[in-house]
């Protein structure tokens, strides 16, 4: 489980988060969906420590990671962006075992792992030894995916990672998503602002208007049977 607790992040007099507070259930998928600038990112970003709060708490089944060593946690913790920033000059398989490698698994160890992700992903063994160019869009993606599952995390975090790619794929994708996150029973924060992909994925859907304002959270269901407001209510496209 993660848990926010007035999380606020501040760079000088611009705020990025404020009073963020909000739990996300072991084994799930929560969803973060609002407009630009509401601080989504920054939340996400909280959980592996790539941003430190300038005040408030994030805890990982009650514990505070603010003592925490960042490295180790981050080793610990699968994240995918938009931009996946393969290495050009590693393949496939090359790519998934390095960050398992640099997480102290053997090489033999790293790469058995990065196979398993790999087909785990979709990813067929042919296209191991392939470079990033030479794979699609959505391949690309998904060898991204198994990159951030080569350490056998507990916990999973998705910036837009689907963003760029067209819209047949990116369902494809989607359905990779809820099919791995179920085999593995992975606790997944999720960053969009697609409503159809927040409505598709989410367990949780919490809706940011500005920076740490929650207008509603809930299921899905709940939040389009009975939208808090008409923010929500246009968000959503109820």
């Amino acid at each position: 489980m993660i848990e926010f607790v007035n999380a606020s992040k501040t760079y000088g007099d611009v705020v990025a988060l404020a009073d963020f507070s909000a739990v996300v259930p072991s084994g799930t998928i929560t969803v973060l969906m609002g407009l630009s600038g509401s601080g989504k990112t920054t939340a996400v970003r909280m959980v592996n420590k790539m941003v430190i709060p300038s005040s408030g708490a994030v805890l990982i089944d009650g514990v505070d990671i603010a003592a925490q060593n960042a490295v180790t946690l981050r080793r610990s913790i699968g994240y995918v962006m938009q931009d996946i920033g393969l290495l050009p000059h590693k393949t496939v398989l090359d790519n998934v075992a390095l960050i398992a490698s640099i997480a102290g698994q053997s090489r033999e160890t790293a790469r058995r792992n990065a196979r398993e992700m790999l087909t785990l992903v979709g990813i067929d063994a042919a296209s191991f030894g392939r470079f990033p160019r030479q794979l699609s869009g959505g391949q690309q993606q998904r060898v991204g995916v198994a990159r951030a599952l080569a350490t056998k995390p507990n916990i999973l975090l998705m910036d837009e990672p689907f963003g760029a790619v067209d819209p047949i794929v990116r369902e494809d994708l989607q359905d990779e998503l809820l099919r791995i996150q179920r085999e593995l029973k992975l606790t997944v924060l999720f960053v969009t602002h697609d409503r159809q992909e927040a409505l598709k994925l989410a367990d949780q859907l919490i809706v940011l208007s500005q920076k740490g304002r929650i207008e509603q959270s809930g299921t899905p269901r709940e939040l389009t049977k009975k939208p808090a407001n008409a923010f929500v209510r246009k968000l959503l496209g109820v």
